[in-house]
């Protein structure tokens, strides 16, 4: 069995100190990662934009809202889309 363990006898106080500080930086930079591809994914995106993601036609766009593949949201005219449901949507193709 392995155990990590640390002997605080033969650390200086420095030393702790730094130990300390990079492992909380570790944490904060994985936390921010996590939070940043979270916070990218939940981005929505305009129709335009949408079209220019998934390299197709306005008139594809609507055909396929409409169809009921993709979920469109919306507030009066304009239409939004979530990047992540734009990925979810595509699927894989057999070869």
């Amino acid at each position: 069995m392995v155990t990590n363990s640390v002997l605080l006898e033969a650390l200086t106080v420095e030393e702790l100190n730094q130990l300390i500080g990079t492992s909380v930086k570790n944490g904060i930079t994985e936390i921010q990662q996590e939070f940043h591809s979270k916070h990218q994914s939940e981005e929505l995106l305009t129709r335009e934009e949408a079209c220019n993601f998934l390299k197709i036609d306005g008139s594809t766009l609507w055909s396929w809202t409409n169809k009921k593949k993709i979920k469109a949201y919306g507030i009066g005219a304009r239409r939004y889309y979530k990047r992540s449901e734009l990925l979810e949507s595509l699927t894989l193709l057999k070869k």
